[in-house]
């Protein structure tokens, strides 16, 4: 025991188990009585911060400490990220993150497509939910794999190919065309009439092998993250109310939310930035090709 704050917890030990009064447990220990029964009181800095920890904490509750810490940063705070960590271990604000494994079917060798520019390569898939009545919708989600941006998140009772391409068209005209579409073997992804219009629109798809999700490990992450901020925490009562929260959450996910991968930037800053470094890299060399092969 070298600190006071250890002695102070060894004489309330002593003190609770009956062993002797506060004034021989501070003598035997070298600590001053006064010490004892000093009461810290926190700083205006202090409690503001823990304020400010439990609020986010609140609104985020699938956000760990390294997130919270990139908020606060974001809004100006010089805070360390173990104190953020100690303020919710003291809370009681823990992220319990059960990963989902995925049983390998075989042995895979292959080198599969990663996307090394933004637009390089996108993903798109299904996920499921319900409304409060029990009535199931699909959910079509869109991302680019390199900004981890979510491009499109379209809900409805049924989605058939047709609506895929007005989705996906929309997004073209939105973000620009990719280069590569990943996707599994699903009958939406592989109709004819989205291949031909894929081929049409010169964009080359990447198709995954049966069972095997861990080839499209972008999308799983990304559902994995809107299942758990916000599909398991809100209460659909309609079609539509699902469709307007799927948008509020899909502008938060790209404006507000910091990702790790892109060192705690939102996908709009890292999409900027690269677009602004593209564009520095094309003045400085005119004859170099802006996209740059995948």
């Amino acid at each position: 025991m070298v600190g006071p704050a250890s002695r102070r917890r060894a004489v309330k030990v002593v003190v609770e188990t009956g062993l002797g009064n506060p004034a021989q447990a501070c003598r035997a220990l070298g600590l001053a009585r006064s010490t004892f029964y000093h009461a810290s009181k926190p700083t205006r800095r202090s409690q503001q911060l823990r304020r400010q920890v439990i609020a986010l904490s609140q609104k985020h509750p699938r956000y760990g400490y390294r997130r919270i810490t990139a908020l606060l940063r974001r809004a100006g705070q010089q805070v360390n990220a173990k104190r953020v960590q100690r303020l919710r271990c003291r809370e009681g604000f823990q992220v319990s993150r059960r990963q989902r494994r995925c049983k390998r079917v075989g042995l895979s060798t292959a080198e599969r497509q990663r996307a090394t520019h933004v637009d390089g390569v996108w993903s798109w898939d299904f996920v499921h939910d319900q409304t409060e009545n029990g009535s199931h919708f699909r959910i079509l989600t869109l991302i680019d794999e390199r900004s981890c941006m979510c491009l499109a998140t379209h809900a409805g009772w049924s989605i058939r190919a047709e609506d895929v391409i007005t989705v996906v068209e929309a997004a073209f005209t939105r973000y620009g065309k990719p280069k590569h579409l990943r996707s599994d073997n699903g009958p939406e992804f592989i109709a004819y009439a989205i291949q031909d219009w894929l081929a049409a629109a010169q964009i080359k798809t990447l198709s995954i092998k049966p069972g095997s999700p861990w080839e499209n490990g972008h999308i799983e992450s990304f559902h994995d993250k809107l299942r758990g901020e916000c599909l398991n925490r809100e209460l659909f009562g309609s079609l539509l109310e699902a469709q307007i929260i799927l948008e509020q959450w899909r502008t938060e996910y790209n404006d507000e939310r910091p990702h790790s991968s892109l060192r705690y930037q939102t996908p709009t800053e890292y999409a900027r930035q690269s677009a602004a470094a593209a564009d520095t890299k094309e003045a400085a060399n005119p004859k170099t090709n802006r996209r740059t092969p995948v």
